[in-house]
C-alpha cells in the first residue's frame, strides 16, 4: 500500500484537491482527497510541489500497428486489399514493444485505443489496452472496443488509385449500406438456424447491429459527419465521429444526436482539403453545445507525446481547462468505454496515476512517475 501526500490532486472528474492524498493499494485506488486517515501500513511518499492526475488516454491511436521509426516493415494499419474488412483485428497487428509505447508511458499516457487506419470504408475492429506491457493479451481493457469505418478523402484516394469503387463519397455511403444490408440478412439467418458456413466479416459485424460495440467512424467535413449520423439511425447502431474536423459548423446538430466525439490531430498540417477549416475553435464550439470530446494526436500523424501540448493549446483558444483535462481522462474512458476501470482517480478504479512537477498542461511540465495498475513503469 503506498500513500502520496500533499501533492495538488486533480481528480479527472473535476475536482482538485490542494495538499491532496492518493491512495493505492496493490492495482487498484482505495482513497483519494483530503482529511484522509493514513492507513498504518501504508508506504507514504510526500509529493510536496507535485501534481497527480489520473493516467491520461489517447482515445484514437495507431500504436503498435504504425510503428515509429521502422518504415514500410511497421506499417501494418491499413489492409489495402479491399475497401471492406470488417474481418481483421487491430490486436492482430500490434507490436507492444514498438517505440510509442515507451513514449506514451513518458508522457503520463496510460490507457490508449488501437485501431486501423482509414484507408478502407470499413477497417476492423480496435481494442483498448494499457500502454505498459511486452504482451498484447495480457494488455488488454477492451476487446474489441469498437469498428473503424471511414468516410471523405482517405478512401477516395486509395481506392480511385486503383480506379475500383469508391472513387466518390457517394460510393463510400453506398459500400457502406451494402455491407450492412448483407450483415443484417446474415444475422436474421443464423438466428433462425439457417447458417450453415460462417462468414467472418459478418460475424465481425454483427457487434455493431447488436449495439454491443460502436461503430467508429473517421469523418472531418461536416457532409461526412451528416452522413455518418443518417447511418447510424438508418441501421439503428452507435457511431462515434473520430477527427470532427468541421462540426464547428453543425454542433447543435451533433448535440442533438448524442454521440461522442474526439477531436483532432489539430497540431498537424492541412495536408489535405477536408482539413482546411482545422482549429481549436472546433473543441471551443462543440463544448458549447455540450458536445462529449474526446483530444487526440492520432498517433503517429502526432507523437502520442504532444497529447498534453494539443489540450494546453485548446485551452489557449479559449477552451475550459477542466474539459480539456477530462478530454484526456473521464470523458475519454467514456469514449471508448472503459469509464469503470480507468480514468479518474476513484476507489476502486484502476491504480493508474501520474506524478508531474507542474500541472500538465505547463509547458515546462515533465513526468517524474507514471504508474499503471500499481506498478511504476516509468520515472524521471
Amino acid at each position: 500500500m503506498k500513500a502520496f501526500i500533499n501533492a495538488t490532486v486533480i481528480d479527472g472528474n473535476g475536482q482538485t484537491f490542494e495538499k491532496g492524498t492518493v491512495i493505492i493499494d496493490r492495482n487498484k485506488v482505495i482513497a483519494v482527497g483530503n482529511g484522509i486517515d493514513m492507513p498504518t501500513e501504508a508506504e507514504v511518499i510526500d509529493c510536496q510541489g507535485l501534481f497527480i492526475t489520473p493516467g491520461l488516454i489517447d482515445v484514437h491511436t495507431h500504436l503498435g500497428v504504425h510503428e515509429s521509426g521502422v518504415g514500410v516493415e511497421g506499417r501494418d494499419f491499413n489492409e489495402t486489399s479491399d475497401p471492406t474488412t470488417p474481418h481483421i483485428r487491430a490486436l492482430d497487428g500490434i507490436n507492444p514493444i514498438e517505440k510509442g509505447f515507451h513514449d506514451a508511458r513518458a508522457s503520463g499516457i496510460t490507457t490508449v485505443q488501437v485501431m486501423p487506419g482509414s484507408a478502407n470504408v470499413i477497417g476492423g475492429q480496435m481494442v483498448v489496452l494499457k500502454t505498459h506491457g511486452h504482451i498484447v493479451d495480457d494488455m488488454l481493457l477492451r476487446s474489441p472496443s469498437g469498428m473503424k469505418g471511414a468516410y471523405g478523402e482517405n478512401p477516395k484516394r486509395v481506392y480511385g488509385e486503383k480506379k475500383v469503387s469508391p472513387i466518390t463519397r457517394m460510393g463510400i455511403a453506398a459500400i457502406m449500406r451494402q455491407t450492412f444490408m448483407k450483415a443484417q440478412d446474415y444475422m436474421a439467418k443464423k438466428e433462425s438456424g439457417e447458417v450453415k458456413e460462417r462468414d467472418l466479416r459478418l460475424e465481425q459485424l454483427l457487434p455493431v447491429l447488436k449495439r454491443e460495440i460502436p461503430f467508429r467512424t473517421h469523418a472531418h467535413r461536416a457532409d461526412d459527419i451528416l452522413t455518418s449520423l443518417r447511418l447510424a439511425r438508418e441501421f439503428d447502431i452507435e457511431v462515434t465521429i473520430e477527427h470532427c474536423t468541421e462540426g464547428h459548423h453543425i454542433a447543435e446538430r451533433i448535440a442533438e444526436s448524442g454521440v461522442q466525439v474526439s477531436v483532432g490531430p489539430t497540431m498537424s498540417t492541412r495536408s489535405k482539403v477536408e482539413l482546411a477549416d482545422k482549429g481549436y475553435h472546433t473543441l471551443v464550439e462543440l463544448e458549447k453545445y455540450g458536445v462529449p470530446f474526446s483530444i487526440t494526436t492520432d498517433h503517429p500523424v502526432i507523437g502520442i507525446e504532444y497529447l498534453t501540448t494539443a489540450a494546453a493549446n485548446a485551452v489557449k483558444f479559449g477552451l475550459k481547462e477542466a474539459s480539456a483535462i477530462k478530454a484526456l481522462t473521464s470523458q475519454a474512458a467514456r469514449h471508448i468505454g472503459v469509464e469503470n476501470r480507468v480514468g479518474s482517480l476513484e476507489k476502486g478504479k484502476d491504480a493508474d496515476l501520474v506524478l508531474w512537477t507542474r500541472h500538465p498542461f505547463d509547458s515546462y511540465t515533465h513526468v517524474v512517475e507514471t504508474i499503471v495498475n500499481g506498478e511504476t513503469v516509468y520515472t524521471q
